[in-house]
Protein backbone atom coordinates (compact mmCIF):
# COMPACT_ATOMS: atom_id res chain seq x y z
CA UNK A 1 0.00 0.00 0.00
CA UNK A 2 1.15 3.17 -0.68
CA UNK A 3 2.69 5.33 2.27
CA UNK A 4 0.13 7.97 2.00
CA UNK A 5 -3.46 6.59 1.60
CA UNK A 6 -5.06 9.89 0.28
CA UNK A 7 -2.89 9.73 -2.78
CA UNK A 8 -2.48 6.08 -3.80
CA UNK A 9 -3.09 5.49 -7.18
CA UNK A 10 -3.93 1.38 -7.20
CA UNK A 11 -4.04 -1.51 -4.16
CA UNK A 12 -0.31 -3.00 -3.45
CA UNK A 13 -0.71 -5.26 -0.06
CA UNK A 14 2.36 -6.50 1.73
CA UNK A 15 0.24 -8.45 3.90
CA UNK A 16 -3.13 -10.30 4.48
CA UNK A 17 -4.51 -7.76 7.13
CA UNK A 18 -4.26 -5.07 4.34
CA UNK A 19 -6.08 -6.86 2.11
CA UNK A 20 -8.99 -6.95 4.51
CA UNK A 21 -9.30 -3.59 5.17
CA UNK A 22 -13.28 -2.08 4.70
CA UNK A 23 -11.72 0.61 2.97
CA UNK A 24 -8.27 0.45 0.75
CA UNK A 25 -7.60 4.29 0.82
CA UNK A 26 -8.79 6.93 3.41
CA UNK A 27 -10.41 8.93 0.19
CA UNK A 28 -12.62 5.98 -0.64
CA UNK A 29 -13.48 6.27 3.36
CA UNK A 30 -14.37 9.45 2.99
CA UNK A 31 -16.13 9.45 0.59
CA UNK A 32 -18.58 6.52 1.98
CA UNK A 33 -18.66 8.66 5.36
CA UNK A 34 -20.45 11.95 2.94
CA UNK A 35 -22.07 9.47 0.83
CA UNK A 36 -24.03 8.61 3.85
CA UNK A 37 -24.33 11.85 5.37
CA UNK A 38 -26.06 13.46 2.48
CA UNK A 39 -28.67 10.40 2.24
CA UNK A 40 -29.72 10.99 5.86
CA UNK A 41 -29.69 15.13 5.47
CA UNK A 42 -31.14 15.14 2.04
CA UNK A 43 -34.63 15.20 3.15
CA UNK A 44 -34.46 17.81 5.66
CA UNK A 45 -33.70 20.55 2.80
CA UNK A 46 -35.60 18.96 -0.15
CA UNK A 47 -39.18 18.57 0.33
CA UNK A 48 -40.43 15.83 -1.58
CA UNK A 49 -44.50 14.43 -2.18
CA UNK A 50 -45.55 11.29 -0.47
CA UNK A 51 -45.69 9.62 -3.68
CA UNK A 52 -42.04 9.88 -4.62
CA UNK A 53 -40.82 9.13 -1.06
CA UNK A 54 -43.02 5.68 -1.17
CA UNK A 55 -41.20 5.52 -4.63
CA UNK A 56 -37.82 5.88 -2.98
CA UNK A 57 -38.55 3.68 0.02
CA UNK A 58 -39.84 0.59 -2.63
CA UNK A 59 -36.15 1.40 -3.92
CA UNK A 60 -34.64 0.93 -0.36
CA UNK A 61 -36.76 -2.05 0.72
CA UNK A 62 -35.85 -3.71 -2.55
CA UNK A 63 -32.27 -3.38 -2.21
CA UNK A 64 -32.11 -5.35 1.53
CA UNK A 65 -34.20 -8.28 -0.76
CA UNK A 66 -31.51 -8.04 -3.16
CA UNK A 67 -28.61 -8.02 -1.43
CA UNK A 68 -29.90 -11.31 -0.20
CA UNK A 69 -30.22 -12.66 -3.23
CA UNK A 70 -26.88 -11.72 -4.37
CA UNK A 71 -25.42 -13.77 -1.32
CA UNK A 72 -26.59 -16.92 -2.91
CA UNK A 73 -26.97 -16.47 -6.66
CA UNK A 74 -24.59 -13.86 -7.00
CA UNK A 75 -21.67 -14.78 -4.54
CA UNK A 76 -22.68 -19.09 -3.88
CA UNK A 77 -23.64 -19.58 -7.43
CA UNK A 78 -27.17 -20.87 -6.55
CA UNK A 79 -30.22 -19.93 -8.63
CA UNK A 80 -33.30 -18.77 -6.82
CA UNK A 81 -36.63 -18.14 -8.49
CA UNK A 82 -38.46 -17.96 -5.20
CA UNK A 83 -37.02 -15.62 -3.25
CA UNK A 84 -40.23 -13.13 -2.90
CA UNK A 85 -42.16 -15.86 -0.75
CA UNK A 86 -39.23 -15.09 1.58
CA UNK A 87 -39.69 -11.79 1.62
CA UNK A 88 -43.51 -12.39 2.15
CA UNK A 89 -42.60 -14.95 4.85
CA UNK A 90 -41.01 -11.70 6.65
CA UNK A 91 -44.35 -9.83 6.19
CA UNK A 92 -46.36 -12.36 6.85
CA UNK A 93 -44.48 -13.00 10.05
CA UNK A 94 -45.46 -9.08 10.97
CA UNK A 95 -49.13 -10.22 10.09
CA UNK A 96 -49.79 -13.19 11.96
CA UNK A 97 -47.87 -11.51 15.21
CA UNK A 98 -51.04 -8.75 14.56
CA UNK A 99 -54.22 -11.07 14.04
CA UNK A 100 -52.60 -13.02 17.15
CA UNK A 101 -51.84 -10.50 19.77
CA UNK A 102 -54.02 -7.67 18.27
CA UNK A 103 -52.84 -5.14 15.87
CA UNK A 104 -51.71 -2.56 18.20
CA UNK A 105 -49.99 -4.76 20.90
CA UNK A 106 -46.53 -3.64 22.42
CA UNK A 107 -44.83 -5.71 20.09
CA UNK A 108 -45.39 -4.43 17.31
CA UNK A 109 -46.11 -0.63 17.89
CA UNK A 110 -43.39 -0.22 20.32
CA UNK A 111 -40.75 -3.11 19.90
CA UNK A 112 -40.96 -2.81 15.86
CA UNK A 113 -37.14 -3.17 15.51
CA UNK A 114 -37.22 -6.42 17.57
CA UNK A 115 -40.00 -7.42 15.18
CA UNK A 116 -38.02 -6.88 11.98
CA UNK A 117 -35.15 -8.74 13.28
CA UNK A 118 -36.96 -11.51 14.47
CA UNK A 119 -38.79 -11.71 10.90
CA UNK A 120 -35.44 -12.20 9.26
CA UNK A 121 -34.51 -15.12 11.71
CA UNK A 122 -38.41 -16.78 10.51
CA UNK A 123 -37.07 -15.94 6.93
CA UNK A 124 -33.65 -17.24 7.42
CA UNK A 125 -35.35 -20.69 9.23
CA UNK A 126 -37.26 -21.26 6.05
CA UNK A 127 -34.40 -20.33 3.75
CA UNK A 128 -31.90 -23.00 5.29
CA UNK A 129 -34.77 -25.39 4.93
CA UNK A 130 -35.20 -24.54 1.10
CA UNK A 131 -31.18 -24.65 0.73
CA UNK A 132 -31.40 -28.56 1.85
CA UNK A 133 -31.70 -29.74 -1.66
CA UNK A 134 -28.63 -27.46 -2.26
CA UNK A 135 -27.10 -31.11 -0.62
CA UNK A 136 -27.94 -32.97 -3.91
CA UNK A 137 -29.18 -30.60 -6.57
CA UNK A 138 -27.81 -28.58 -8.61
CA UNK A 139 -28.42 -25.87 -11.61
CA UNK A 140 -31.64 -26.46 -13.44
CA UNK A 141 -33.00 -28.96 -10.27
CA UNK A 142 -32.18 -26.34 -7.69
CA UNK A 143 -33.73 -23.61 -9.47
CA UNK A 144 -36.75 -25.94 -9.84
CA UNK A 145 -36.73 -26.66 -6.14
CA UNK A 146 -36.93 -23.14 -5.47
CA UNK A 147 -39.83 -22.17 -7.55
CA UNK A 148 -41.84 -24.80 -6.21
CA UNK A 149 -41.16 -23.45 -2.86
CA UNK A 150 -42.37 -20.36 -4.30
CA UNK A 151 -45.95 -22.06 -5.83
CA UNK A 152 -46.18 -23.77 -2.26
CA UNK A 153 -46.34 -20.41 -0.22
CA UNK A 154 -48.64 -18.72 -2.93
CA UNK A 155 -51.16 -21.62 -2.31
CA UNK A 156 -50.73 -21.84 1.31
CA UNK A 157 -51.53 -18.05 1.54
CA UNK A 158 -54.36 -18.13 -0.47
CA UNK A 159 -56.44 -20.99 0.87
CA UNK A 160 -55.40 -20.61 4.30
CA UNK A 161 -58.38 -18.15 6.42
CA UNK A 162 -55.34 -17.43 8.91
CA UNK A 163 -53.88 -15.63 6.42
CA UNK A 164 -57.14 -14.20 4.75
CA UNK A 165 -56.93 -15.90 1.97
CA UNK A 166 -54.13 -13.59 0.13
CA UNK A 167 -56.47 -10.51 1.04
CA UNK A 168 -54.82 -7.74 2.66
CA UNK A 169 -54.22 -8.10 6.19
CA UNK A 170 -53.93 -4.34 7.94
CA UNK A 171 -50.41 -3.62 10.11
CA UNK A 172 -50.13 -0.96 12.47
CA UNK A 173 -48.54 2.27 12.75
CA UNK A 174 -45.32 2.06 14.96
CA UNK A 175 -44.39 4.47 17.73
CA UNK A 176 -41.04 6.61 18.36
CA UNK A 177 -39.62 8.75 20.45
CA UNK A 178 -42.12 11.53 19.54
CA UNK A 179 -45.04 9.17 19.81
CA UNK A 180 -46.54 7.28 17.21
CA UNK A 181 -45.42 8.16 13.85
CA UNK A 182 -48.10 10.36 12.06
CA UNK A 183 -49.53 9.71 8.20
CA UNK A 184 -47.48 12.75 6.69
CA UNK A 185 -44.50 11.75 8.54
CA UNK A 186 -44.67 8.14 7.69
CA UNK A 187 -42.64 7.75 4.65
CA UNK A 188 -39.76 9.95 5.96
CA UNK A 189 -39.80 7.77 8.81
CA UNK A 190 -39.50 4.73 7.31
CA UNK A 191 -37.02 5.95 4.61
CA UNK A 192 -34.85 6.84 7.61
CA UNK A 193 -35.57 3.35 9.55
CA UNK A 194 -35.04 1.97 5.93
CA UNK A 195 -31.81 3.33 5.19
CA UNK A 196 -30.20 2.37 9.29
CA UNK A 197 -31.38 -1.33 7.95
CA UNK A 198 -29.55 -0.61 4.48
CA UNK A 199 -26.51 0.60 6.42
CA UNK A 200 -25.97 -1.97 9.25
CA UNK A 201 -26.95 -4.95 6.02
CA UNK A 202 -24.52 -3.51 3.59
CA UNK A 203 -21.47 -3.25 6.80
CA UNK A 204 -22.40 -7.01 7.65
CA UNK A 205 -22.40 -8.27 3.99
CA UNK A 206 -19.31 -6.36 3.36
CA UNK A 207 -17.64 -7.91 6.65
CA UNK A 208 -18.92 -11.47 5.92
CA UNK A 209 -16.98 -11.52 2.31
CA UNK A 210 -13.65 -10.54 4.49
CA UNK A 211 -14.42 -13.98 6.41
CA UNK A 212 -13.44 -17.25 5.52
CA UNK A 213 -17.19 -17.89 5.46
CA UNK A 214 -17.56 -15.37 2.27
CA UNK A 215 -14.75 -16.73 0.89
CA UNK A 216 -16.07 -20.61 1.01
CA UNK A 217 -19.62 -18.65 -0.70
CA UNK A 218 -16.99 -17.32 -4.04
CA UNK A 219 -14.86 -20.73 -3.74
CA UNK A 220 -18.03 -23.03 -3.89
CA UNK A 221 -19.70 -20.59 -6.93
CA UNK A 222 -16.23 -20.98 -8.68
CA UNK A 223 -15.28 -24.90 -8.44
CA UNK A 224 -16.68 -27.02 -5.61
CA UNK A 225 -15.23 -29.74 -6.21
CA UNK A 226 -12.17 -28.21 -5.70
CA UNK A 227 -13.37 -26.48 -2.28
CA UNK A 228 -14.53 -29.48 -1.41
CA UNK A 229 -10.57 -30.70 -1.89
CA UNK A 230 -9.47 -27.59 -0.05
CA UNK A 231 -11.50 -28.51 3.10
CA UNK A 232 -14.12 -26.69 3.02
CA UNK A 233 -17.85 -28.19 2.98
CA UNK A 234 -20.13 -27.40 -0.08
CA UNK A 235 -23.24 -28.40 1.26
CA UNK A 236 -23.05 -26.30 4.41
CA UNK A 237 -21.65 -23.40 2.53
CA UNK A 238 -24.67 -23.99 0.44
CA UNK A 239 -27.16 -23.99 2.81
CA UNK A 240 -25.95 -20.89 5.22
CA UNK A 241 -26.59 -18.75 1.83
CA UNK A 242 -29.85 -19.58 1.24
CA UNK A 243 -30.41 -19.06 5.34
CA UNK A 244 -28.49 -15.46 4.82
CA UNK A 245 -30.65 -14.47 1.98
CA UNK A 246 -33.53 -15.58 3.39
CA UNK A 247 -32.76 -13.76 6.68
CA UNK A 248 -32.16 -10.56 4.77
CA UNK A 249 -35.51 -11.41 2.69
CA UNK A 250 -37.36 -11.53 5.93
CA UNK A 251 -36.17 -8.34 7.42
CA UNK A 252 -37.31 -6.38 3.36
CA UNK A 253 -40.56 -8.45 4.03
CA UNK A 254 -40.67 -6.83 7.53
CA UNK A 255 -40.13 -3.21 6.31
CA UNK A 256 -42.26 -3.75 3.38
CA UNK A 257 -45.48 -4.73 5.77
CA UNK A 258 -44.50 -1.50 7.86
CA UNK A 259 -44.28 0.95 5.15
CA UNK A 260 -47.61 -0.10 3.48
CA UNK A 261 -49.55 -1.22 6.97
CA UNK A 262 -50.76 -3.82 5.29
CA UNK A 263 -49.14 -7.56 4.12
CA UNK A 264 -50.86 -8.80 0.57
CA UNK A 265 -50.38 -11.86 -1.76
CA UNK A 266 -50.11 -9.99 -4.45
CA UNK A 267 -46.94 -8.34 -3.63
CA UNK A 268 -45.20 -11.65 -3.31
CA UNK A 269 -45.51 -13.53 -6.55
CA UNK A 270 -43.74 -15.08 -8.92
CA UNK A 271 -43.30 -12.40 -11.05
CA UNK A 272 -41.61 -10.01 -8.23
CA UNK A 273 -38.87 -12.87 -7.53
CA UNK A 274 -38.01 -12.54 -11.47
CA UNK A 275 -38.08 -9.02 -10.73
CA UNK A 276 -35.58 -9.32 -7.91
CA UNK A 277 -33.40 -11.84 -10.17
CA UNK A 278 -33.49 -9.05 -12.73
CA UNK A 279 -32.26 -6.53 -10.42
CA UNK A 280 -29.58 -8.53 -9.20
CA UNK A 281 -28.60 -9.82 -12.91
CA UNK A 282 -28.79 -5.82 -13.89
CA UNK A 283 -26.96 -4.36 -11.09
CA UNK A 284 -24.41 -6.96 -11.18
CA UNK A 285 -24.07 -10.09 -9.57
CA UNK A 286 -21.21 -10.89 -7.45
CA UNK A 287 -20.79 -7.41 -6.28
CA UNK A 288 -22.02 -5.80 -3.13
CA UNK A 289 -23.14 -2.00 -4.73
CA UNK A 290 -24.68 -4.25 -7.04
CA UNK A 291 -27.44 -4.76 -5.01
CA UNK A 292 -27.73 -0.59 -4.88
CA UNK A 293 -27.90 -0.33 -8.65
CA UNK A 294 -30.26 -3.06 -10.02
CA UNK A 295 -33.26 -2.00 -7.74
CA UNK A 296 -32.48 1.51 -8.65
CA UNK A 297 -32.62 0.93 -12.27
CA UNK A 298 -35.44 -1.82 -12.75
CA UNK A 299 -37.82 0.76 -10.46
CA UNK A 300 -36.99 3.86 -12.84
CA UNK A 301 -37.47 1.86 -15.73
CA UNK A 302 -40.80 0.60 -14.17
CA UNK A 303 -41.63 4.48 -13.42
CA UNK A 304 -40.88 5.70 -17.30
CA UNK A 305 -42.40 2.66 -18.74
CA UNK A 306 -45.44 3.61 -17.02
CA UNK A 307 -45.67 7.14 -17.90
CA UNK A 308 -44.75 5.99 -21.47
CA UNK A 309 -47.98 3.53 -21.75
CA UNK A 310 -50.18 6.13 -20.10
CA UNK A 311 -49.22 8.17 -22.90
CA UNK A 312 -49.90 6.30 -25.77
CA UNK A 313 -53.34 4.94 -24.46
CA UNK A 314 -54.18 8.35 -24.08
CA UNK A 315 -52.64 9.28 -27.53
CA UNK A 316 -53.07 6.77 -29.51
CA UNK A 317 -55.93 4.48 -29.07
CA UNK A 318 -55.79 2.56 -32.02
CA UNK A 319 -52.32 1.06 -29.71
CA UNK A 320 -54.32 -0.13 -26.47
CA UNK A 321 -52.47 -3.55 -27.02
CA UNK A 322 -49.04 -1.95 -27.42
CA UNK A 323 -49.43 0.06 -24.28
CA UNK A 324 -50.29 -3.08 -22.18
CA UNK A 325 -47.10 -4.85 -23.32
CA UNK A 326 -44.61 -1.90 -23.09
CA UNK A 327 -43.83 -2.95 -19.58
CA UNK A 328 -43.02 -6.47 -20.23
CA UNK A 329 -41.39 -5.90 -22.87
CA UNK A 330 -39.03 -3.39 -21.94
CA UNK A 331 -38.15 -5.38 -18.80
CA UNK A 332 -37.29 -8.71 -20.58
CA UNK A 333 -35.51 -6.50 -23.35
CA UNK A 334 -33.03 -5.03 -20.47
CA UNK A 335 -32.62 -8.42 -18.97
CA UNK A 336 -31.36 -9.71 -22.28
CA UNK A 337 -29.72 -6.86 -23.74
CA UNK A 338 -27.64 -7.27 -20.26
CA UNK A 339 -27.13 -10.73 -20.43
CA UNK A 340 -25.69 -10.20 -24.01
CA UNK A 341 -23.36 -7.00 -23.59
CA UNK A 342 -22.64 -6.09 -19.69
CA UNK A 343 -22.87 -9.76 -18.14
CA UNK A 344 -21.35 -8.04 -15.30
CA UNK A 345 -24.28 -5.06 -14.95
CA UNK A 346 -23.84 -1.42 -14.00
CA UNK A 347 -21.17 -2.15 -11.00
CA UNK A 348 -18.73 -2.95 -13.81
CA UNK A 349 -19.40 0.52 -15.31
CA UNK A 350 -19.15 1.99 -12.10
CA UNK A 351 -15.60 0.14 -11.94
CA UNK A 352 -14.17 1.57 -14.96
CA UNK A 353 -15.16 4.46 -13.97
CA UNK A 354 -13.48 4.57 -10.97
CA UNK A 355 -10.44 2.78 -12.40
CA UNK A 356 -10.20 5.86 -15.03
CA UNK A 357 -10.53 8.19 -11.61
CA UNK A 358 -7.92 6.27 -9.49
CA UNK A 359 -5.47 6.08 -12.63
CA UNK A 360 -5.95 9.07 -13.91
CA UNK A 361 -3.75 10.67 -16.00
CA UNK A 362 -2.36 7.32 -17.00
CA UNK A 363 -3.51 4.84 -19.22
CA UNK A 364 -2.56 1.59 -17.98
Amino acid sequence: MSSNRWFATGNYFTSYKEEQRIFFTSLDRSAMVLLILALFLWPLFIQVDNKYMLVIDNILVAVVAVMGLNLVTGFAGLISIGHAAFVGIGAYTIACFGRVLGENHMLLTHAWPLMIVFAGCIGAVFGGIVGLPALRLRHLYLAIATLSFQMIFQWTINFMDFFNQGQTISVTRVAWVTGTVSRSEHYTFWYYAILVAIVLVGFAVRNLLRTRYGRCLVAVRDNDRAADAMGMHPGFTKVYAFALAGFFAGVAGALHAYLYRGVGIESFTLSHSISFLAMAIVGGLGTLHGAFWGPLAIKILDLQVEQLSEWVGNHLTFATNLATALKPLSFGLVIVLFLMFEPRGIANWWRIVRSYVKLWPFRY
